[in-house]
C-alpha cells in the first residue's frame, strides 16, 4: 500500500505548504520556477520539510527532463551517465537543459561531489541537492559557487500541519475525502503538534489511524496519542502547554529550581518538544538571567542544541541541567528592559539622526561630505577614550537605557562602566 504522505505529496506550486520564508506568491524562488528562470539550488533542512516535494514540483514546471538520485544508493556511475544523456540534449538539436536532483547529497565524499563541476559549468544539467547537513560544512566550496542560491527548510508549523491533516481528509481524488472519516481537531492538532514539523510523519501517523479505525469509528484526541505513543493526559493545545511554559519560565526567574524541575518534567511527560521548551529556556537565558551570568546564553543553546541531538528520553537531562543552571544563577532583566526602553524612545518621539563622526566613510565622497571626520578609534588610546554615540538630542539629555545591576558578574560590568565614566 502506498502510503498516504507519497499519495498526497504535492505536484503543484500552489499546493506546496510551509517555507514561507520563501516560497509565496511573488517571492524571487516563486517567481524563477513560473518563468522558468530557476538554475541550480542547495536545499537544506530536516526531513519531511518539502524537500524532494519542491525539486520535483521544479522539474515538471520547468517541462525538463528530471533524474532523481539518492547518495546513499547512487554514485558517480550513475551521474556519469546520466551527465552524457545530458550533454546530448543541450549540446545537440533540442538545446535542452536537464535536472539533476540528489538527495542526502553531503554523504558524497569530494570526489563525488566534484564530478558535477564539468556539467555545472557548462550548463549541461542543472542540479538540486538536498541535505539535512550544513550545506557550508558538508558541500564543497566549489559546488557551492556554482550554485545560485542556498534554501534553508525550517520544520513545518503545527498551522500547516493542521491544514494539511484537514485537507487530507476532505481530498477525494488521493487523500481519505471518499472514507467521510469523522474526526474531532483535538485530535488533528495534536498530531500536528507532535509530529516536530515533519509532513511525513504527520500523514503517516493520520493514515495509520484511518486503516486501522474500527467500524463507525471517529479519529480521537485518544486515538492520536495511541498512535504517537504518546500521553493525552495533559494535552490542551490552548492552554496547557502554555501554562506549563510560564510556570517555568517564573519558577527560574523567582530562582525555584525545585519547583522549575518539576514544571520541566510535566512538559516532557506532556510532549511537549525539545524546540518548544528550548526556545523557552533560551529567552529566559537572556530576559531573566542575562548580564548577570553571560555565559548562561551560551550553555543553554548548546544544551538544546545537544538535547536535539541525542534525542528523547536522555534529552531530558540535558534540558534538566539547563533549567537547573538557570534557576541558580543570578538574575538580571537589564537586557530586555534596556532594549525596551529604547524601543519605547523611537516609536514615541523623534530622534536625531546618527552623529557624522560615526557615519560609515568607506566610500568615495564620503570623507569630502564631512562623513566619520573626527571619529576617535578607542584601540589607539588603549582601549577607551570619551566621544558622543548617542544622537545629538539623546546626548544632551543623558539619555541611559543600561542599568546595570550589582548581581552576579553584571557587578563587574557595572563597575567597569562607572569607573570609564569617572575617567571622562
Amino acid at each position: 500500500m502506498i502510503p498516504l504522505s507519497t499519495r498526497m505529496r504535492p505536484d503543484r506550486l500552489e499546493d506546496f505548504f510551509g517555507q514561507a520564508h520563501f516560497m509565496y506568491e511573488g517571492s524571487l524562488l516563486y517567481n524563477a520556477i513560473k518563468k522558468k528562470t530557476f538554475d541550480s539550488a542547495i536545499f537544506f533542512g530536516p526531513s519531511g520539510t518539502g524537500k524532494t516535494t519542491l525539486a520535483r514540483i521544479i522539474a515538471k514546471e520547468m517541462d525538463a527532463d528530471f533524474y532523481e538520485l539518492n547518495a546513499t544508493t547512487a554514485g558517480i556511475k550513475e551521474l556519469k551517465e546520466i551527465i552524457d544523456k545530458a550533454k546530448l540534449k543541450f549540446f545537440g538539436l533540442q538545446k535542452e537543459t536537464t535536472y539533476v536532483y540528489i538527495d542526502e547529497f553531503h554523504r558524497w565524499n569530494k570526489l563525488q561531489q566534484d564530478s558535477l563541476l564539468a556539467a555545472l559549468e557548462e550548463g549541461a544539467i542543472r542540479f538540486i541537492g538536498s541535505t539535512t547537513e550544513n550545506p557550508y560544512f558538508a558541500v564543497n566550496n566549489a559546488v557551492l559557487s556554482r550554485v545560485r542560491s542556498v534554501y534553508e527548510f525550517h520544520r513545518l508549523e503545527s498551522a500547516d500541519l493542521f491544514a494539511m491533516l484537514e485537507k487530507t481528509l476532505s481530498d477525494t481524488e488521493r487523500g481519505l475525502g471518499n472514507r467521510n472519516i469523522p474526526y474531532d481537531k483535538e485530535a488533528l492538532w495534536m498530531i500536528a503538534d507532535r509530529a516536530s514539523g515533519d509532513a511525513r510523519v504527520a500523514l503517516d501517523t493520520l493514515g495509520f489511524i484511518a486503516e486501522n479505525l474500527p467500524e463507525k469509528g471517529r479519529i480521537s484526541l485518544e486515538l492520536a496519542g495511541e498512535a504517537m505513543q504518546r500521553q493525552t493526559a495533559f494535552y490542551d493545545k490552548s492552554e496547557d502547554k502554555y501554562n506549563l511554559l510560564s510556570a517555568l519560565q517564573k519558577s527560574i526567574r523567582g530562582s525555584d529550581p525545585d519547583a522549575a524541575v518539576h514544571y520541566l518534567a510535566r512538559l516532557v511527560e506532556a510532549d511537549a518538544d525539545i524546540l518548544m521548551i528550548g526556545r523557552r529556556l533560551m529567552v529566559i537565558a537572556s530576559e531573566d538571567i542575562g548580564m548577570a551570568f553571560p555565559h548562561a546564553i551560551s550553555i543553554v543553546t548548546s544544551c538544546v542544541q545537544a538535547s536535539q541531538m541525542v534525542g528523547f528520553p536522555e534529552a531530558k537531562i540535558i534540558l534538566s541541567q539547563a533549567v537547573l543552571l538557570l534557576a541558580s544563577c543570578p538574575k538580571s532583566n537589564s537586557a530586555i528592559t534596556a532594549v525596551m526602553a529604547a524601543t519605547e524612545d523611537l516609536k514615541k518621539r523623534k530622534i536625531d539622526d546618527v552623529p557624522d563622526h560615526l557615519k560609515d566613510s568607506h566610500y568615495a565622497g564620503a570623507r569630502s561630505r564631512g562623513l566619520g571626520k573626527g571619529y576617535k578609534y578607542p584601540h589607539d588610546y588603549g582601549g577607551y577614550v570619551k566621544q558622543q554615540y548617542l544622537p545629538d538630542d539623546l546626548h544632551r539629555e543623558g539619555t541611559r537605557y543600561y542599568h546595570p545591576t550589582t548581581n552576579g558578574k553584571e557587578g563587574a560590568f557595572k563597575a567597569y562602566l562607572e569607573g570609564l565614566r569617572r575617567k571622562s
